[in-house]
């Protein structure tokens, strides 16, 4: 199964020092099992690629599903019979990063665990386990709860909790993480239709967005720069959290 998400994120600081965007952004949807169309490929070269070792584990050195199946079968979650995804935005050409990808894993149609691989420009990742601790299914309304403990903006300490609301259906994925630290913090949210990929929409959205990862890292240091210049105080890049993985609070797993 493989899905183009023709998505749209916002983000909003909080606080004094106020800042906003929204851009479109593509993300595929995927079991990273069987054929795919023509643009993409999986663990080959591409103009569109997914690739197991950037996802799954530490940076450069995932295992892709496989490392999903082993956090989820540690913390009591049954996957015989679960339909195990990745969202992420793809590889194009040689240029890849991505500020956050998701694992999910599906019970009866249903979202019942994600983990939400956050990676930093500094070159630091952390994964955030969620879940309810019964591993019901998670509800638009349902926001789990885990502490920030990765350095991701330059201008946000490594404090506070992030607050996550994930919804998915058969049509569309919306997703909010809301940072709140205080008075301080951010909110974003990705947001778009579940449609099949094609070789079409994939190369429209080469045509579209060009240059994926390097478009990403752009629009990223764009809005550093703006934050620059208003003044926002900046922090230095702090050390890398201690382990790969914690659990939110709703989960109360194993925390590893």
């Amino acid at each position: 199964m493989l899905e183009h998400i023709q998505a749209r994120t916002h983000h909003a600081r909080r606080g004094t020092l106020k800042n906003a965007f929204s851009y479109g952004v593509d993300y595929v949807l995927t079991d990273l099992g069987g054929t795919t169309p023509p643009w993409i490929s999986h663990n080959r070269f591409n103009l569109w690629s997914l690739w197991d070792h950037r996802h799954g584990g530490p940076q450069g050195k995932g295992r892709g599903v496989a490392w999903f199946k082993d956090v989820l079968e540690s913390r009591g979650f049954q996957t015989d019979g679960a339909q195990l995804l990745l969202l992420t935005q793809p590889s194009f050409l040689w240029f890849h990063f991505n500020p956050v990808s998701f694992w999910i894993a599906l019970a009866d149609g249903t979202p019942r665990v994600f983990v939400a691989e956050v990676n930093s420009t500094f070159g630091q990742r952390h994964c955030y386990v969620c879940a309810h601790e019964d591993f019901r299914p998670i509800q638009r309304g349902d926001t789990l709860t885990a502490e920030k403990l990765m350095h991701v903006s330059p201008f946000q300490q490594v404090a506070g909790q992030y607050r996550f609301n994930f919804a998915m259906n058969e049509s569309e994925i919306d997703i909010r993480i809301s940072f709140e630290n205080g008075d301080h913090g951010v909110l974003a949210t990705l947001s778009g239709k579940r449609l099949p990929a094609t070789g079409a929409s994939l190369i429209g959205a080469a045509l579209r967005r060009p240059l994926g990862a390097v478009r990403v890292l752009a629009l990223i240091h764009w809005q550093a720069a703006i934050l620059y210049l208003k003044r926002a105080p900046f922090l230095k890049k702090q050390p890398a959290p201690a382990r790969l993985m914690s659990d939110s609070q709703n989960l109360r797993g194993a925390d590893k």
